[in-house]
C-alpha cells in the first residue's frame, strides 16, 4: 500500500458508535493527510480511544465508513487493519517481558513452518527498519530488561515490521521521561520523512504543538474542531477541549514556610532480591511548603513514598515525625502514620488507592473506615458515609456525582479525584502525593492543583512526586532530583528549568552546577 495515491491516508465519514445507553462516538468526520503527524485531543471520555479502536478493528462502527488511501474498507478486526497498513502502539505495551525483542516482533508473523528462515529474514528486515527510522535497539535483549523508552521502540518496530504505513500512538509519552519523549518525537519526524502517517492521541498540549502538523479536537463523543497546528495555541485548544476558558497557569503566592514537620535521615531500602532501591536519602518537609521530587520513573521515587508512608519498612535510617522517631527496629505501619496525620495519594490508584469493586462512598473512606464518624454502635453509619461522599463529589466535581456507582465505572480522572479528595479532606499535616494528575482531564487538573496549593497555604507540608516536569515546576517551592535511588541535586522552584532538571535526572550535572 502506498500513501502517494491519495491525499488522505485515513478518511472517516459519519462514524457513530453506541455502547448501550452511552453514545461514545457521534457522526465523526475526520481527514488525515498522508505523510503527516495528526493530533487527536480531548478530555477523558471524549471518545478518542473508541474512535482509534474502530480504525484498528477492535470495534466495528454502528454507522459510517472508513477510507484508507482513498479506498473504502470494512475493518472488522485488527488483522483487517494490519492488512490495510494500519498499526497501533497502545499506552500499555502488548509485549511478552520474558521474550527477546526479536521474538516479540515476529510473534504471530513467524514466516512459515521453518522458523529459522523466518528469524533470519526478520533480522535483516529489522536492521533496515532500525536504520531507516532511527529506531536502534538490541534485537537479542530480553524485553523485560529494557527501559520503557526502548520497549516503546519495540512496539513501533513491531508495527512497521507488519507493514504499517499508518501508525496510531495512544498517549505515547505517558510512561516516558522528558529525554525519552524528545527522542520519540525525533522518531516521529523520521517516520513522517519516510512517508508514514502518524495519528497521535495525547492530552499534553505542549506535545501537540511541538510535534503535529494538524490537530483535531473531540468533546463528549463528537469532533468539535480541526486546526492547523501552527495556527492555534495551547489556550485555544484547551478551551475547545473543555468547552470553556481554562487557566493553564498555577497561581500561588510566595510560601510562608514554617517549622520542619518531617525529617528523614539516611533512608535506605533493600528489596527482596537484595537490590538497594533507596540509598541514604535525607530530606526535610516544612510547614507551608511543596517539595517536588523529579526523576526518571524507577529511580527510587515510588520506594521513597512507600517508606515514608509506612507501607514499606525501611532497611536503615530514621524518620522523625509527630514526636516519633521511626526506624527499622521501631517501625510505624501505614495505619499508624495516618493516625499521626500523614495522608498518602499513591502513584497507582488501581493497585493501592481503590478497590474497584467498591461503590464510590465505600472507596471514599478506605483507610479511614475505623473513624467514629463512619461507625454506629454495631454497623457502619452508611447514611453519614453517603452524605460525606456526596459533599466531596460536589466539591471536587466528580462525574457522575453518584456515590452508589462502582469505582470501576468512573473514568480514570474521576477515580483520581475520589482518591485525592479522600486524603486531602482528612486535613493532614503531611501530604505525600504521587502522580496527582495522571490520566486527569485538563479542566480537572486546574482544580487539583488549586487544592494542593490551598493545602500548602493552610500550613501543610507536601511532598509531590510527578513524571510531569511542567507540574513539578509549576507547583514546587523546592525541587529535589533522584537518580538510581539517591538524591543527586536540589534547586529552588523559582530557579528551576527543564534543561537543568533534565540533566540532573540523567545524573549529568556536577556539584558546580554545570553539565558533565
Amino acid at each position: 500500500m502506498s500513501n502517494d495515491t491519495h491525499a488522505y491516508a485515513i478518511e472517516l465519514k459519519g462514524i457513530s458508535k453506541r455502547f448501550g445507553s452511552v453514545q461514545a462516538n457521534k457522526d465523526i468526520n475526520l481527514q488525515v493527510p498522508a505523510g503527516t503527524v495528526h493530533g487527536i485531543i480531548g478530555e477523558n471520555g471524549a471518545g478518542k480511544s473508541t474512535l482509534m479502536s474502530i480504525i484498528y478493528g477492535f470495534y466495528e462502527a454502528d454507522t459510517g465508513s472508513i477510507e484508507v488511501d482513498g479506498q473504502s474498507l470494512t475493518i472488522r478486526n485488527s488483522q483487517d487493519a494490519i492488512r490495510a497498513g494500519i498499526g497501533m502502539v497502545h499506552q500499555h505495551f502488548m509485549l511478552v517481558d520474558t521474550f527477546t525483542v526479536l521474538e516479540n516482533i515476529i510473534l504471530g508473523a513467524e514466516g512459515g513452518a521453518l522458523l529459522k528462515d523466518g528469524v533470519a529474514g526478520a533480522r535483516k528486515e529489522l536492521k533496515r527498519l532500525e536504520q531507516e527510522f532511527n529506531l536502534e535497539v538490541d534485537v537479542d535483549a530480553v524485553v523485560g530488561d529494557l527501559p520503557v523508552g526502548l520497549q516503546q521502540r519495540v512496539e513501533i518496530l513491531k508495527a512497521l515490521y507488519r507493514g504499517a504505513r499508518i501508525l496510531i500512538l495512544d498517549e505515547p509519552t505517558g510512561v516516558l521521561t522528558p529525554q525519552e519523549a524528545d527522542h520519540l518525537f525525533r522518531i516521529l519526524h523520521a517516520l513522517k520523512e519516510q512517508g508514514v502517517t502518524v495519528m497521535l492521541i495525547t492530552h499534553k498540549l505542549r506535545e501537540i504543538l511541538a510535534s503535529t502538523d494538524n490537530v483535531s479536537v473531540m468533546r463528549q463523543g463528537q469532533m468539535v474542531a480541526h486546526r492547523v497546528t501552527k495556527e492555534t495555541s495551547k489556550e485555544e485548544l484547551a478551551e475547545l477541549m473543555v468547552g470553556k476558558k481554562v487557566r493553564l497557569k498555577v497561581d500561588k503566592d510566595v510560601p510562608k514556610i514554617g517549622e520542619t514537620v518531617l525529617k528523614a535521615s539516611d533512608l535506605t531500602f533493600v528489596d527482596g532480591q537484595g537490590v538497594e532501591r533507596l540509598k541514604r536519602v535525607s530530606l526535610e518537609l516544612r510547614a507551608g511548603e511543596i517539595v517536588g521530587i523529579a526523576g526518571v520513573s524507577g529511580n527510587g521515587q515510588s520506594e521513597l513514598l512507600n517508606v515514608l508512608s509506612g507501607i514499606t519498612p525501611m532497611s536503615a535510617g530514621e524518620i522523625q515525625f509527630a514526636g516519633r522517631t521511626i526506624t527499622a527496629s521501631a517501625p510505624c505501619n501505614a495505619a499508624q502514620m495516618r493516625e499521626l496525620k500523614m495522608a498518602h495519594v499513591p502513584e497507582d490508584r488501581h493497585k493501592m488507592g481503590l478497590v474497584t469493586g467498591f461503590e464510590a462512598y465505600e472507596a471514599a473512606i478506605l483507610g479511614y473506615h475505623d473513624r467514629p464518624d463512619y461507625n454506629g454502635s454495631i454497623l457502619m453509619n452508611r447514611k453519614a458515609m453517603l452524605a460525606e461522599c456526596e459533599e466531596r463529589m460536589a466539591a471536587w466535581d466528580v462525574r457522575p456525582p453518584n456515590p452508589h456507582l462502582k469505582t470501576a465505572n468512573f473514568s480514570g480522572g474521576n477515580q483520581q479525584k475520589i482518591v485525592i479528595a479522600r486524603e486531602v479532606e482528612q486535613n493532614p499535616d503531611v501530604l505525600l502525593i504521587g502522580q496527582p494528575t495522571r490520566g486527569v482531564d485538563i479542566g480537572a487538573i486546574e482544580n487539583i492543583h488549586e487544592q494542593i496549593v490551598k493545602l500548602r497555604d493552610a500550613g501543610k507540608a507536601i511532598l509531590l512526586v510527578s513524571v510531569e516536569l511542567d507540574e513539578i515546576m509549576a507547583l514546587s517551592d523546592r525541587i529535589m532530583v533522584m537518580f538510581d535511588g539517591a538524591v543527586v541535586g536540589e534547586v529552588s522552584g523559582a530557579e528551576a528549568n527543564e534543561q537543568t532538571l533534565g540533566l540532573m535526572m540523567a545524573n549529568a550535572w556536577n556539584e558546580e552546577g554545570a553539565a558533565v
